[in-house]
This record gives structure tokens, C-alpha cells and sequence, in this order.
């Protein structure tokens, strides 16, 4: 197994492991470099879908997705797919975010595979969320330091329910607070958890403070010194921890079609 870093601050792409026959002391391997490295770029990966679900069963117990487009033979993986023969003209996941943060254990990790990838772009960025903490200001970082933020479906999603079930879904996922700068729960780095998907507002400060912090921890994750970015094909599996990175896609890949197959792996309730 050979490792080859990415930046100065995160992400590294391992070489020389098959997915699809992996040793324990591998898994270990695996699970100790992604606590270290937050991104993983693993190449020459021909997985099918149930081989990507049983890779991704050994980080932990899988989410099945509240809302987005499941895969019809197997419920853990989400499909994103846009352009080609799908009808669909735009890609939504072009802003920095984390993933499913308006739940009250967001996932600690997610697992992605390209399936379809268009000839050029469709890329994946990723921020790295401690390092674009650690470069806040002192003053931002003594506000915010012990501050909550509300996270909300319907910040972004609000546009895809009937007004008939918008009630009901409120109910089942009602808002969640999460602090705004969270400890990871293994390695103990503090990292940026605001995220422009999900979250509402800052709690227990007006509207113009809420916005003006906002936009600081915003600013922080949208630095490129701190970002990778990651170039698909059929054979590419990313492994991102979702605690202490955020990621954005790219739409420049249309009116391509693109499919990427993900599986997310549950997490707890940040502190």
C-alpha cells in the first residue's frame, strides 16, 4: 500500500489495494489513514454496487437516505445523477456543505463511486473545515467558539414537497442545533460545522450577527489553499470524513450525463 498526499493539509490517494479482497490488518490500514488524511482517493476500483455497500460496512452501520434517489436493489446507496437521458438539467450540489446536517446524528462519513463520468468535469472539491478554523481570526473564533447554529431541510429542499407534506415531514425531522464549531470525536480537532445547505441561523444573536458570522466561517471553507480538487472515472472511490470536511460538485459536466453512486455511514450527535 503506497500513500501519496495531496496537499500540504489533507487528502491522500492510496495505491496498491483491492477493494474487493481486503486483509484486516487493510481495513485497519484504511481506517487509520482516513482519521488522518479526512480525504481518501482510492483508483482502480471496478466495484459493483454491492461490493461498494460491503467496502463501506466496514467504517460503520449504513444511513438509508430520508429523501434523495435510492438505488433499486440496494437501499444504502444514493444516486446522483444528472444530465444525458435523465432530464435533468442542473446539478444541485454546487455549494460547500456537509452532509444531512439537519439531522440529529449527521453521518460521520461518506463513501462515493463514479459510475457514468462525462468526459470532462463533474469534479468534487473538498475544504478542509479544521484548517479553515484554525486560520479564523481571534476574534471570530472567541465568538463563535461556544455558539450553536440551527440546521433546516427546508433551507434547501423546501421547493421539492406538495404543501400537503411539508407539515408531516417538519414533524419527523423537526430543526436541530449543532454547535457551530465542532470537536471530532476521534482525533479531537476542532473544525467549522456551519455549511450553506442546512443551516438556518446562529442561535441567540440577531439576524445581522448570525449573517455577518456566517459569511466569516463561509469565507473560511470557500479559501482554495485549503481545498483539493478531484478528477473522476469509472474506477475512482472517495472516502471523505464528513466531521471535519465539507465538499462541493461542479456542473460544468452538462448537458453530460453523470452518475455517482454514494453510501453514507451513520454518525453521532456533535459536541
Amino acid at each position: 500500500m503506497k500513500v501519496v498526499r495531496l496537499n500540504n493539509f489533507f487528502g491522500a490517494e492510496v495505491q496498491g489495494i483491492d477493494l474487493r479482497n481486503l486483509s484486516t490488518k487493510a481495513i485497519d490500514d484504511l481506517q487509520r489513514l482516513w482519521l488522518e488524511h479526512k480525504v481518501l482517493v482510492l483508483r482502480n476500483q471496478s466495484l459493483t454496487s454491492e461490493e461498494h455497500v460491503n467496502f463501506s460496512k466496514h467504517f460503520g452501520n449504513l444511513e438509508i437516505h430520508p429523501f434523495a434517489n435510492k438505488h433499486v436493489d440496494y437501499q444504502e446507496i444514493i444516486v446522483l445523477e444528472s444530465g444525458g437521458s435523465t432530464k435533468k438539467t442542473h446539478y444541485s450540489a454546487t455549494d460547500w456543505h456537509s452532509d444531512v446536517t439537519y439531522r440529529e446524528k449527521p453521518p460521520m462519513g461518506s463513501i462515493l463511486r463514479g459510475v457514468v463520468v462525462p468526459e470532462v468535469g463533474g469534479d468534487t472539491c473538498f475544504a478542509n473545515a479544521v484548517e479553515a478554523y484554525s486560520r479564523l481570526d481571534l476574534e471570530t473564533k472567541n465568538a463563535v467558539s461556544e455558539l450553536t447554529a440551527t440546521h433546516d431541510w427546508f433551507k434547501k429542499n423546501h421547493h421539492v414537497l406538495d404543501k400537503k407534506d411539508i407539515e408531516s415531514t417538519r414533524k419527523k425531522y423537526p430543526l436541530v442545533s449543532h454547535p457551530v464549531i465542532r470537536t471530532h470525536p476521534e482525533t479531537r480537532e476542532k473544525a467549522i460545522f456551519t455549511n450553506n445547505f442546512f443551516t438556518a441561523h446562529i442561535d441567540g444573536v440577531d439576524e445581522n450577527r448570525s449573517n455577518t458570522l456566517l459569511r466569516r466561517l463561509e469565507n473560511a471553507i470557500r479559501d482554495p489553499s485549503i481545498q483539493i480538487r478531484v478528477k473522476w472515472d469509472e474506477t475512482t472511490i472517495v472516502l471523505w470524513d464528513n466531521r471535519c470536511v465539507q465538499h462541493t460538485g461542479t456542473d460544468d459536466f452538462l448537458p453530460a450525463h453523470r452518475r455517482m453512486e454514494r453510501t453514507t455511514i451513520l454518525g453521532d450527535r456533535p459536541f
